[in-house]
């Protein structure tokens, strides 16, 4: 499931996100979602999360 759509994604959550620092190269960061960051339905870059270990970026895929 992608991270464009904020219903989909939960606190708790596990996901994978790009980072600021990576957007250009693409690497994803594996995480558990803390809060949920952009207001919005939608994003068509992905919703932005601050993960458990306080690192932000946005969702490209959700774990199931």
């Amino acid at each position: 499931m992608d991270g464009k759509t904020r219903k989909n994604i939960k606190i708790g959550s596990e996901v994978k996100i790009v980072l600021k620092k990576d957007q250009r190269s693409g690497n994803l960061t594996k995480g558990k979602v803390k809060n949920i960051l952009t207001g919005s339905p939608f994003h068509p870059h992905g919703i932005k999360v601050r993960l458990e270990d306080g690192r932000i970026g946005r969702v490209k895929e959700i774990i199931n």
